[in-house]
């Protein structure tokens, strides 16, 4: 098969030099060399994508044996040397980067051995004709076999720095971001999530930007793991956390996550992906929902790490609905005393006034009333978000307080000090009902 496309490329691409050349004004006709060497690119793009329909070892093979003869193609187009040569070098240069990633798919997600891929790396350096301004392609399938020795100790945890010492030398785990994506998605295709996880904290790559998309994925894998007191711990580091990247939509799954212990079955790359709508999701094995106090504190710093999930009415009234319905159960919470209501104001406000991401919640405050007093406390920080401006919808989050209407009550009975906004919030409730679907429940505000 090999054997044949050499002949036919190399008599396509005969027939369109030997033409030009035998033109009488050999630079004045270079404006449709582009077109003449359509029929190349489409000879070459259908071999490839036959090499995609091989085994491991056939495709690289094919892909490889491709690239030798199109990349001498080069040299012949230099000597042409036209602008309109110069794009067809892109064509060739794009159809080389198809080689190098369906060849680097195929050394990390195949079977290809240590031996084979060595041999694979000799041909592509030796046999390919990069041009000068090309050689920093030149080490493209320079890739660690899964059983080099710093890999496979960074995957088992035995190394957490991402480095060896190897005869002197300094060997450093450092893959291209292109090879980080495959391992990526190779290892989570086999379940294998802590291992993901030491690999991604200690590889270096040459994307910053991609790479941080990578590692924001880390709390969700170690949520696969069934691992939530250590994935909360890792999206709220001191330096630069994930949640800090949260949307309104990723902090929802990640509440849900938390909620019923269960995951979406997804191979992702970054956190966006998570939010793919369809995905099916599944219990995470040995995993148990966090405590509905610790949601609370998750959703708390959350909040205060993004301001897009601080500012959206769904995600307060997403938390509302946690702390308003405890254990699933339909009926309201009963009422607090008086006393209770009175004297968790000073309460309330102290837990919100607590610095950092660090958000401990007393237990003296949750001692009497505790499902009323997670209620009151993400209450009491909705009534500051609404203190600060803007609020819409709005209805939501009412209809989010179930028949607990006496913690709504609570809630206007706080912004008392702010007459405008509070008017501001009742009226936008008042004027859309049409906002939220379902059952509405209706408050006669005096």
């Amino acid at each position: 098969m090999l054997q044949s496309f050499r002949a036919k490329l190399s008599a396509l691409f005969s027939s369109i030099t030997l033409d030009q050349a035998m033109l009488p004004d050999y630079n004045m006709n270079q404006q449709d060399l582009s077109s003449r060497y359509g029929p190349v690119v489409e000879c070459v793009t259908q071999f490839l994508n036959k090499a995609d329909k091989q085994n491991s070892r056939a495709a690289a093979i094919m892909h490889l044996g491709a690239a030798e003869e199109f990349m001498r193609h080069f040299q012949v187009l230099g000597f042409m040397g036209s602008s309109s040569a110069a794009t067809t070098s892109e064509t060739i240069i794009t159809l080389l980067h198809r080689v190098i990633s369906s060849v680097q798919r195929r050394i990390v997600m195949g079977d290809i051995t240590p031996l084979f891929l060595q041999k694979l790396q000799t041909f592509y350096q030796n046999r390919i004709c990069f041009p000068a301004d090309m050689r920093q392609l030149k080490n493209s399938l320079t890739i660690r076999p899964w059983q080099d020795v710093l890999l496979v100790s960074v995957l088992k945890g035995q190394n957490v720095l991402g480095f060896r010492k190897d005869k002197g030398k300094k060997d450093v785990l450092l893959e291209t971001i292109s090879v980080v994506l495959l391992r990526t998605e190779l290892l989570q295709l086999q379940s294998r999530y802590r291992e993901l996880c030491r690999y991604l904290r200690v590889v270096l790559t040459d994307n910053v930007t991609l790479y941080q998309h990578i590692q924001d994925l880390i709390p969700f894998f170690k949520c696969k793991l069934g691992e939530f007191g250590s994935a909360l711990e890792s999206l709220f580091p001191p330096v630069n956390p994930p949640a800090s990247r949260f949307t309104p939509a990723i902090f929802l799954l990640f509440l849900r996550i938390f909620e019923t212990a269960t995951a979406p079955r997804l191979t992702v790359s970054q956190l966006e992906q998570l939010c793919f709508s369809e995905a099916s999701w599944e219990p995470i094995k040995d995993a148990v929902p966090l405590k509905r106090s610790e949601l609370v504190k998750f959703a708390l710093k959350a909040q205060r790490c993004s301001l897009s999930v601080y500012s959206d009415p769904e995600c307060w009234a997403s938390l509302l609905k946690v702390v308003c319905s405890p254990h699933g159960s339909p009926t309201a919470l009963p009422i607090p005393s008086q006393q209770f209501l009175y004297e968790s104001r000073d309460a309330v406000i102290d837990q919100l006034n607590q610095q950092g991401y660090n958000i401990q919640i007393s237990r003296c405050f949750l001692r009497t009333y505790p499902d009323q007093a997670l209620l009151l406390l993400v209450t009491g920080a909705l009534g500051v978000r609404i203190l600060q401006g803007s609020f819409s919808p709005a209805l939501p989050v009412l209809n989010a307080y179930k028949d607990n209407l006496w913690a709504f009550q609570w809630l206007c009975d706080g912004m008392t000090s702010s007459q405008d906004r509070l008017h501001s919030f009742l009226k936008e409730i008042t004027q859309k009902p049409s906002n939220t679907p379902g059952n509405q429940l209706v408050v006669d505000f005096k």
